[in-house]
């Protein structure tokens, strides 16, 4: 790939954005922003019009809470969204965050021409969420980007880069295990690239939801300090300071965890260092990792494989760290998952390799509907900027690590699934209606059988009036006698 330029491959998370520059010399290097690959997607309206990315909107967020967006993904579906005083589509938001990374890799190159740029995509979105992200490049400075699908590019990353064998016909398995979300497709390789045969996933766990659970773990033996409730409950900016650094440091032993059988944790304002094993984390964790491998067993039962198809178990997502995550997959599939060291980029990098795009089968794409909160605040685990609880109920919020029941009871087709080309809208089946005539009540059968027998009826009547008039007289006459103290008898009955 020498002398090709630079090309730029750009992974626009749910919680975090990650872009990998290809140099001249055919080299993938990931782009650092602020020194660090991960962009956060947070988005923060200043009150002088500017729109701060990343971790400026987050730093900025513990100001004014109510200016902030913290996953302007989940906002796809959105026509605009309220920041203070000020309302933005989500055409801008999304803008902004790509138009960050476009800033840092300009700087990166010189100002030398970039060409091409790759945005990822889920693949289960259609053409209306994919023209706002496509529309939302193009705000960035990027009018000619290709999209890519995200699982695509992932089992292009494997194949490509780190040289998996994946034989035209079989199949891989790409467990997407990010921050804020979750996503399974199984990907078929054919003789020009890749296709999604199936995907699934939950808009409501993530690597996030593990964060959450350590916290509530150190809520059990903190919680009865006055200064933990400023850590759940923060009213000032100190304390949603101190509070943003606990699950700063949450998530630092938690990825420690991956490499060691211990860490430490300091919680401020209570003014401890927390111990964690490794086996407390897989207990905390275990609910939230059965679910994935669950939903994974659904979409493996939807692709209906054929024996012998299944050529791998790819990890991605930064969340796919936890060493648990492996060992559930493997011991559900019998299929050993490949992981690597940084499983954030495989995306980005693999984005630049693939050859099909998203959207060139997918002109009748099902818009699949996306788990939303109700509200802009965050549905993970993770701290929301304004103290408050989170969205939703997370998943790990039980008395023990037990587990879980499965998703869905039966195999029925995943949420998001869709077929090997595309998914058409079916045309719906038109039913005559049926109207019921009013009907009558039927009438009860006539009984058969002989006549009543009157004699006896009337014999009946006449011995049961006769028992009824003797003995109370028998029980007078007995009762007469005993108190004259004579003899009830008429004869003398002794001799």
């Amino acid at each position: 790939m020498a002398g090709a330029g630079y090309a730029l491959g750009v992974d626009f998370g749910t919680s975090n954005t990650v872009a990998v520059l290809r140099w001249p010399d055919g080299r993938a290097r990931p782009l650092l922003v602020d020194g660090s690959p991960l962009l956060p997607s947070s988005v923060y309206a200043d009150p002088g019009g500017t729109l701060l990315v990343g971790r400026d909107a987050i730093h900025s967020a513990r100001l004014d809470p109510a200016r902030f967006e913290p996953n302007p993904k989940r906002r796809i579906d959105d026509q605009s969204v309220l920041l203070g005083d000020r309302e933005l589509s989500v055409v801008e938001l999304i803008a902004a965050v790509l138009g960050r990374i476009g800033e840092e890799a300009r700087r990166t190159t010189g100002g030398a021409p970039i060409h091409p740029v790759t945005l990822t995509c889920p693949a289960g979105w259609g053409p209306t969420r994919r023209g706002v992200l496509k529309a939302a490049a193009a705000k960035a400075g990027w009018p000619d980007v290709r999209l890519v699908e995200e699982p695509v590019a992932a089992a292009t990353y494997f194949t490509n880069v780190l040289g998996r064998q994946v034989p035209i016909g079989s199949v891989v398995v790409v467990h997407d295990f990010g921050a804020g979300t979750f996503d399974v497709s199984v990907v078929a390789r054919t003789a020009t690239g890749f296709e999604v045969l199936a995907v699934d996933g939950r808009d409501d766990i993530g690597g996030l939801d593990i964060d959450a659970a350590i916290v509530t773990h150190l809520g059990t033996r903190y919680g009865d300090k006055p200064e933990w409730a400023r850590l759940t409950s923060p009213s000032t900016v100190d304390d949603r300071r101190c509070r943003r650094t606990l699950w700063d440091d949450v998530r630092v032993a938690k990825e420690r965890l991956s490499r060691s059988q211990s860490a430490d944790i300091a919680v401020p304002l209570v003014g401890v260092d927390a111990h964690l094993t490794r086996d407390e984390l897989e207990g905390l964790s275990r609910p939230v990792l059965l679910q994935t491998v669950r939903v994974t067993e659904g979409a493996l039962r939807w692709a209906k494989l054929a024996e012998g198809r299944l050529a791998g178990v790819f990890l991605v997502g930064g969340a796919s760290r936890t060493p648990l995550v492996a060992t559930l997959l493997h011991q559900t599939l019998g299929e050993p998952p490949l992981a690597i060291e940084q499983p954030e980029m495989v995306v980005a990098e693999g984005s630049l390799f693939a050859t099909s795009t998203a959207g060139a089968n997918r002109a009748n794409t099902v818009e699949f509907e996306t788990v939303r909160p109700t509200s802009g605040a965050p549905t993970s685990g993770a701290p929301a900027p304004t103290g408050g609880p989170p969205a939703r109920t997370p998943v790990w919020a039980a008395s023990a690590p037990v587990s879980v029941p499965p998703v869905s009871p039966a195999p029925p087709p995943p949420s998001r699934g869709i077929p090997p080309q595309s998914v058409r809208v079916p045309q719906p089946t038109l039913i005559a209606p049926m109207v019921r005539q009013p009907q009558a009540a039927p009438r009860p059968a006539p009984v058969y059988g002989r006549p009543p027998n009157l004699f006896v009826r009337s014999l009946k009547l006449a011995v049961i009036t006769a028992i009824l008039i003797a003995v109370p007289t028998a029980v007078a006459y007995l009762a007469f006698h005993y108190a004259q103290g004579t003899s009830p008898w008429p004869i003398n009955l002794t001799w």
